[in-house]
């Protein structure tokens, strides 16, 4: 089965541009592909335990809920390294389903399979 692999340069300041990106990335995870989120820029405070909350729009899935689908159905993040130091971010604070790491792992971990991916 095809992977997924989903890169996310925005975050909560375009929270709907994220909710589509993890509706996406949720598709995959639940349908059994192999799913990973590459987060970059502002992206990687995502990935921080209790940092996404809300409701992008009216009658958006809340975010925590897709989150929690995501993990759920098995779907990965890569907090992009260089991102998580100019941010402050803390690598200790991130969620369980989340390395941090660059774009050599992503190459990585996209392999010889055949992948689908997606921006946003």
């Amino acid at each position: 089965m095809t992977k997924a692999a989903i890169t996310l340069t925005t975050g909560l300041e375009d929270a709907e541009k994220v909710t589509v990106a993890f509706l996406v990335a949720v598709g995959a995870a639940e349908s059994g592909r192999d799913t990973l989120i590459f987060l970059t820029k502002e992206s990687v405070r995502l990935a921080v335990t209790g940092f996404t909350k809300g409701t992008a729009c009216e009658g958006c899935p809340p975010l925590p809920d897709l989150m929690d689908r995501f993990a759920h159905a098995g779907g990965h993040y890569i907090a992009c390294g260089i991102c998580v130091k100019a941010k402050g971010v803390d690598p200790d604070s991130l969620v369980d389903n989340a390395e941090v790491a660059g774009t050599v792992q992503l190459w990585e971990w996209i392999g010889e399979d055949s992948t689908a991916t997606f921006s946003f």
